[in-house]
């Protein structure tokens, strides 16, 4: 399974968001944050998503990538005005590049406590294995 650790986009992106949050502090939030956790037989990723509802999640997978979208709504009821706002509302998403090692019938994801937990399985041929060494019988001496 391909779990990139290391996207030279997102890194720019990272980058980016950083240098915007000093102009705007709301910014640096906007990503959905996440936790990938390898085990065994699958990979467990968390994202936190607080405040959001969990009908409005949509998780899909799609050719070895996993996109995660959520959506927060505007929170004020009639006559009230924003005093101070750094909860960003609208759609977020996140896309992972699983790669092809994956068990796509089989992903499972369930939302507690403002986090969204996605099991992703691991096909057969991705999981680890003992390779059997095969050793050549000594060769006797004839005469």
């Amino acid at each position: 399974m391909l779990l990139t650790s290391f996207d030279p986009f997102a890194e720019f992106d990272r980058l980016a968001q950083r240098t915007l949050a000093a102009t705007d502090p709301a910014r640096l939030h906007a990503t959905m944050r996440m936790d990938a956790i390898r085990r065994a037989d699958d990979v467990e990723l968390r994202f936190d998503l607080p405040g959001i509802d969990p009908a409005s999640i949509e998780v899909t997978v799609d050719r070895g990538a996993l996109t995660v979208s959520a959506k927060r709504d505007e929170e004020l009821a009639e006559g009230e005005k924003a005093y101070v706002r750094e909860r960003l509302t609208g759609t977020f998403s996140r896309r992972i590049r699983l790669g092809d090692a994956i068990d796509s019938a089989k992903v499972e994801a369930g939302y507690s406590h403002g986090v969204l937990t996605v099991r992703v399985p691991l096909a057969e041929a991705a999981k680890p294995r003992k390779v059997e060494i095969q050793a050549e019988a000594p060769k006797g001496i004839t005469a």
